[in-house]
């Protein structure tokens, strides 16, 4: 394993011959055998532990191990404890999902401290498996079953090709110590009872098998590859961005072949799961909708709109009578007293001073909202309004309501009210002049 080891890390990761790393170290077998195999190739490192103070004295037993083996082999140690379970309480993960978020971030917060290049974990062929099975089983796509990468970023996983067995017989070769984690025998997780059970069955029945899978694991990431190489040229066929958000063309979408496996290749990442739902917006009615958590696609004419979704803005904003200036996210509003009507335009608007109840209100719609649009005979609701002019979720969303006590007056840049317009013997007139940002 010597010898292959040495001719994976020249093959493969160059870089760790010149490169400061740090190596994650729990003492258990498999990040012995990793330390023991960077020291004899001469690879510059460290050695970082975390004691996740979940398993009493058996976790401090492991800090103390770990801290003794690097005196011996002349390494720098660093230790840093979790308070793991109070993580996972608040913030409502479990436990091994906490242990796993709180190294990463530490092992890159010591990563930079130290200046060092790479993060450096003992991830094996059989976790690999593990892992490939674990997805299988939660019905994962190709991403899912490519497994673990062997770099990802500043992390780096050296021992990939190497399996269980390899491990072990090195171990016992060069006559290393390691600490068992109890944990490992139990079968109370999946991943430990495939670790057991399952594979030992598959491996022992098969000839090759791990040889076999890794040649597996090499098509599936190969597929993969050229599946994001295919995605990356529909992307720029298919998206646009504009001040709204993304715009994905349903024309062009009609023409591909696969369109709903493409749709779900483009929006995998925000959180939607009512995927048959998203798949008929293409055929849905403007102002259509479908939300996840975090983002909306919304049919809107021609296209679908993802935007990030959004709480219902309450804010309302005073616009006194000396004000000359109004500034909110995506709204300029100037503001000067005239004494006769000039240029005239939708992000123009004109009142009669005289009729304004100061200070006025800006802020966005709300159900029930109604106007008395100028150069129309009675009132409409805004909704009404916003559906005649075949305005989109978002720009519904965008567009500010400007009001005196609670009459709106001007729903800015789009159309004043009748009742405050500016008629012939009118001189104090108050000039608005709206600029939506994008």
């Amino acid at each position: 394993m010597t010898t292959g080891f040495a001719k994976h890390i020249d093959a493969h990761f160059p870089q760790l011959r010149t490169g400061r790393s740090i190596l994650a170290i729990s003492g258990g077998i498999d990040s012995i055998v990793l330390a023991h195999l960077l020291h004899g190739a001469q690879v510059s490192f460290v050695m970082a532990h975390c004691n996740f103070n979940l398993r009493g004295a058996q976790s401090d037993g492991d800090e103390t191990f770990v801290k003794t083996l690097g005196k011996q082999w002349g390494m720098e140690v660093f230790v840093q404890g979790f308070d793991t379970t109070a993580y996972a309480e608040e913030n409502k993960v479990s436990i091994q999902m906490a242990a796993r978020a709180l190294r990463y971030e530490w092992f890159e917060q010591l990563r930079k401290q130290l200046g060092h290049d790479f993060i450096l974990t003992a991830h094996h062929a059989n976790d690999n498996l593990e892992t490939f099975l674990i997805n299988l089983s939660r019905g994962a796509g190709l991403d899912g079953l490519t497994g673990i990468p062997e770099q990802n970023g500043h992390i780096l996983r050296p021992l990939m090709p190497f399996g269980r067995d390899d491990i072990e017989a090195y171990a016992k070769e060069n006559q290393l110590q390691w600490r068992e984690d109890a944990s490992n025998s139990s079968d109370k997780y999946l991943r430990t009872h495939l670790r057991h059970h399952a594979i030992p069955s598959i491996v022992g029945e098969v000839p090759h098998f791990m040889s076999n899978f890794g040649e597996s694991q090499k098509h599936l990431t190969d597929a993969r590859n050229l599946l994001e190489d295919y995605m990356a040229y529909l992307y720029g066929k298919i998206v646009t961005q504009g001040f709204q958000g993304y715009q994905l063309s349903i024309p062009v979408l009609r023409t591909i072949p696969h369109k709903n496996a493409v749709l779900y290749r483009l929006l995998k990442d925000f959180n939607f799961t009512a995927w048959e739902d998203i798949y008929g917006l293409m055929d849905a009615q403007t102002g259509k909708f479908v939300s996840s958590g975090t983002h909306r696609l919304i049919k809107n004419r021609d296209f679908l709109l993802l935007t990030v979704a959004r709480e219902p803005d309450h804010r309302e904003f005073k616009v006194h009578r000396g004000d000359t200036a109004i500034v909110q996210e995506n709204l300029q509003l100037m503001l000067e007293a005239i004494d006769h009507l000039d240029v005239a335009g939708p992000a123009t608007a004109y009142f009669d001073a005289s009729l304004l109840n100061f200070p006025l209100t800006l802020r966005k719609w709300r159900e029930g909202d109604y106007f008395y649009p100028f150069g129309m005979r009675g009132k409409k609701k805004v909704s009404k309004y916003f559906k005649d002019e075949k305005f989109s979720a978002v720009q519904k969303e965008k567009t500010w309501i400007l009001c005196s006590g609670d009459d709106i007056i001007w729903i800015v840049g789009h159309r004043t009210d009748e009742r405050y317009k500016v008629d012939d013997t009118n001189n104090d007139i108050l000039k608005f002049e709206a600029k939506y940002i994008k």
